[in-house]
């Protein structure tokens, strides 16, 4: 079963080497490809102002960030390592996510995040819809998953959305139908694990082919398909002596 976390990020600005700083960090937990329901999320406080750009995109002031914990902190910066762990990392346009995370973890003394773990959808995206706009918005209203709860951007709002647009992109909520057996959840035994039996119809359905046609058929099976037809391994006719 693959572990892999959804993530964004809300910023002071758009580049981190400008000394902006991250100020919001969520992200939301799959299991193959599905929500777990577990999800990390954080405020920071950045240690600066907030461009009048970036407040009209995430909504987010700088009077709403006092208090805050900075990103050093073992609430943030502790949990969201534990919370990650060594699962790969998915988010739209990861370089621009990747850079914020990495720059917080260098100035709190902590290692980078490896590119290699990292996913971005974007070009994902842009594969698959090759000349049209790929942005997060436009992605959501492409597969119609709601956006009516989102007023603005935000870190944690932005991971769920991208982890339905994520579902999607890897082949969309078909993949669902799994006919190599039932999934075994994390923690459990797979020689417990048995598969549900089927219940019976409470009124069998009748035969739709008429007497005409059975005939027609078993003197098919029994001329050129003879032993090997899998209607006689299941019992469901015998062959004719």
């Amino acid at each position: 079963m693959s572990r892999e976390i959804v993530l964004d990020t809300e910023t002071t600005g758009l580049d981190p080497k400008s000394g902006h700083r991250l100020i919001e960090l969520g992200c939301i937990e799959l299991f193959d490809l599905l929500p777990t329901g577990r999800e990390f999320h954080a405020f920071v406080d950045p240690q600066r102002p907030i461009d009048a750009d970036a407040e009209r995109v995430h909504g987010i002031s700088n009077a709403f960030l006092v208090g805050k914990p900075r990103f050093e902190h073992p609430d943030v910066c502790d949990a969201f390592l534990d919370f990650i762990g060594d699962a790969q990392l998915i988010a739209h346009n990861a370089g621009f996510d990747r850079g914020f995370i990495n720059n917080e973890l260098s100035l709190a003394g902590r290692a980078p995040l490896e590119a290699g773990r990292w996913i971005d959808t974007l070009p994902m995206a842009q594969k698959r819809f090759p000349g049209m706009p790929n942005s997060l918005d436009a992605l959501c209203k492409r597969f119609k998953i709601s956006l009516a709860e989102r007023d603005k951007h935000g870190a944690l709002i932005d991971s769920q959305l991208l982890a339905a647009v994520y579902l999607e992109l890897r082949g969309g909520k078909e993949r669902g139908l799994d006919l190599a057996g039932p999934a075994i959840s994390p923690g459990l035994n797979p020689d417990t694990v048995q598969a549900a039996a089927q219940a019976q119809r409470p009124r069998p359905l009748a035969a739709r082919a008429t007497e005409i046609e059975r005939a027609a058929h078993e003197a098919f099976i029994a001329k050129t398909l003879k032993d090997k037809a899998v209607w006689y391994d299941l019992g469901l006719m015998v062959p004719k002596t």
